[in-house]
């Protein structure tokens, strides 16, 4: 019997070993990011599965291992040069505005190109690209407002990804390598696509932008397993002679008048988007009216629906549901486009649902998600477009004298917005939403309806405007320029940028810290009491989420075009990742070859160092923190190309922090 064991112990090692193997492959098998994953995503943190962590786009992490004892140990751990194209195309272009997505040991991301890439989560080595091949020369004149791209999804094995020209195509997440490609849109209709899209109940949403151009706004809804369209809905009705798609479109359009669709409308969906699994809604919001003052769309004294709106539909059939309008009759470029987060507070003393934004005009919003009743709007920035709002029906008083006409209007907030692409966060442990704030940013804005000509398939804001000096200052202009009283909490008659702690029960700030602003970086929140900021300069602060006290701050070397935060698990270590750089960048004074604050030409980002923040009061602005190459260590950061020593070339690139 020993013999017999003994002889056969070879066959019973394979058999082992064939057992253990199966056993280990099991266990390393990635996990399936479909529909249940999605509705559970966020719930343990280890990975970023959509683009704001969850469904209702929160971006608070339940990680703790980094928290606020132990956040100044947090050091780097690898970095990675963001990939150019084929035919050694630069990684140009704008900001790097894209979230990272983790899922299954691997980070994925995608450049203003529209150039996807996969890397280790763990080492940031490269797995694979795919370059679309994007015509940039032909494509860029019809670009909106930017080279940019905020990101992809994830669905069953697929990266799907937005390309900028136009078209939407899946990837396979382990290769790489092509599965599908859809036609959203075309660039030589002055569409491109700038947001991420999001899944739900096995569809693919995703917008496009454009509504400076004679563009009508829509969202679509693409199978994600297939890419076959599955339903369109449009923002603003088209022309009225032809049957209307829909009975929004039959209620939206009494709301215009003129020959407006012949300059499309606007009302473009580019980012904004969130998901109730079990409501079954898909919210998103909707930009700015085209051309820009109501008087040029033929709409004088008309709400224009559904501009500057927010939308709840079915995402089985794009059936809308309930709909809010935070601008009737948008004439200030105010896309209510800005982050949807969705959260259960007590609220007015009884359990909410609720959809909540910081809209780039400055107001806060509060709405019933279930069935889009207003709750409250409160300034959380100065603004004067508007006197007031009703209390029960959630319309604004717009100032008379916002509607512009031949004399110059200086409104507050201008179109860079209070709020506005930069992502906000929400911690259900204190209650707070982190929003990365710009106060005292105006426009001066004029219009001639009379000299007014339309541009077929160009550009046609149809107005005359600029920043202007702060109320009481003198503007260099012919008009006396009016400025509308301000209201809401108190500027210190400048431009800053804040990151600003909102309670929204309360309806009131509760802290702030300097730094930061309605464009570029962005936060993430976690359990550990922290609150993760990138500020547009490159440097990424930790403060406690309770109190706002600045913990620590790390210069990545990174300079403008920061995108947002993330932070994820992978074998039982955090880590936190942001993505940032946009190419050649001009030395800072008295740095040598280090990156500078801006590129050649533009103004610095501006962001002073934050010092601990104040209960309602904005904190004092210091000089920024010295800058660091983004280079490897030990290695010279490359001259721009012509050896100019003003300059140095700082890639695009991924910084990845864990303890220390």
């Amino acid at each position: 019997m020993l013999h017999l064991t003994l002889r056969n112990r070879p066959w019973m090692l394979t058999v082992a070993g064939i057992v253990l193997g199966t056993a280990v492959a099991v266990a390393q098998q990635a996990k399936r990011v479909d529909d249940a994953a999605l509705r559970n995503a966020g719930s343990t943190g280890e990975e970023w599965l959509t683009h704001g962590m969850d469904p209702g786009e929160k971006r608070f992490s339940p990680l703790n291992q980094i928290n606020a004892t132990n956040a100044p140990r947090l050091a780097q751990t690898w970095a990675f040069d963001v990939p150019g194209g084929n035919n050694n195309a630069a990684p140009g272009g704008g900001n790097q505005e894209a979230t990272l997505l983790a899922a299954n040991g691997a980070l994925y991301g995608i450049t203003t190109w529209s150039i996807v890439f996969a890397v280790d989560a763990r080492t940031g080595k490269q797995l694979w690209k795919w370059d679309p091949e994007v015509n940039r020369p032909a494509v860029q004149s019809k670009i909106c407002c930017g080279v940019v791209n905020r990101g992809v999804a994830l669905y069953e094995g697929k990266v799907i990804a937005p390309i900028i020209d136009g078209r939407m195509v899946a990837l396979d997440m382990v290769t790489g390598k092509p599965v599908w490609e859809a036609r959203v849109a075309y660039p030589q209709e002055q569409y491109t696509l700038t947001m991420a899209p999001r899944i739900a109940k096995g569809k693919v949403m995703i917008g496009a932008s454009g509504s400076e151009y004679p563009v009508r706004g829509f969202v679509d809804a693409f199978d994600a397993n297939t890419g076959v369209r599955a339903w369109r809905f449009y923002t603003v009705p088209g022309d009225p002679s032809k049957p209307f798609e829909n009975e929004a479109m039959r209620k939206a359009a009494p709301t215009w008048s003129g020959e407006w669709y012949k300059m499309g409308g606007g009302a473009t969906v580019w980012d904004g988007m969130a998901y109730d699994p079990q409501a079954n809604l898909l919210y998103f919001g909707t930009g700015n009216g085209g051309p820009w003052p109501e008087v040029l769309r033929g709409s004088k004294g008309k709400d224009n629906l559904y501009v500057c709106s927010i939308i709840a539909v079915n995402p089985d059939n794009g059936e809308m549901k309930w709909y809010y309008q935070a601008v009737p009759g948008d004439s200030w470029d105010y896309d209510t486009v800005q982050q949807l987060t969705l959260a259960d507070i007590n609220f007015g003393g009884r359990a909410r649902k609720v959809l909540m934004q910081a809209n780039k005009n400055g107001y806060f919003y509060v709405i019933d998600r279930l069935t889009g009743e207003f709750l409250s709007a409160v300034p959380f920035a100065p603004l004067n477009w508007s006197e007031a709002m009703d209390p029960k029906t959630g319309r604004p008083f717009i100032h008379p004298r916002a509607f512009y006409g031949l004399d110059p209007v200086t409104i507050y907030p201008g179109p860079g917005g209070a709020h506005n692409w930069s992502p906000m966060s929400f911690n259900p442990q204190t209650g707070l939403v982190y929003i990365p704030t710009t106060f005292m940013n105006s426009s001066t804005y004029r219009v001639n309806p009379e000299t007014f000509v339309f541009r077929e398939g160009g550009r046609n804001t149809g107005t005359g405007r600029g920043a202007a000096p702060p109320p009481g200052g003198t503007a260099p202009a012919e008009a006396a320029v009016f400025v509308p009283p301000m209201v809401g909490p108190p500027g210190i008659g400048k431009q800053e940028t804040l990151l600003i702690a909102w309670d929204p029960v309360a309806q009131k700030e509760r802290w702030r810290a300097a730094g930061g602003g309605s464009t570029g970086g962005g936060t993430v929140t976690t359990a550990g009491n922290l609150v993760f900021q990138v500020l547009p300069d490159g440097r990424l602060m930790i403060y406690s989420a309770d109190k706002g006290e600045k913990l620590h701050e790390i210069n990545t070397g990174l300079r403008q075009g920061m995108g947002p935060p993330i932070t994820y698990m992978v074998d039982g270590k955090q880590y936190v990742s942001v993505m940032g750089g946009r190419g050649a960048v001009a030395a800072a004074p008295g740095r040598g070859g280090g990156p500078g604050a801006g590129a050649p030409g533009a103004a610095a980002p501006g962001a002073p160092t934050p010092t601990a923040p104040t209960p309602a009061a904005p904190a004092a602005a210091a000089a920024p923190a010295p800058g660091a190459p983004a280079t490897a260590p030990g290695q010279a950061a490359p001259a721009a190309p012509g050896g100019d020593p003003s300059t140095t070339l700082a890639p695009p690139r991924i910084m990845t922090y864990a303890l220390n």
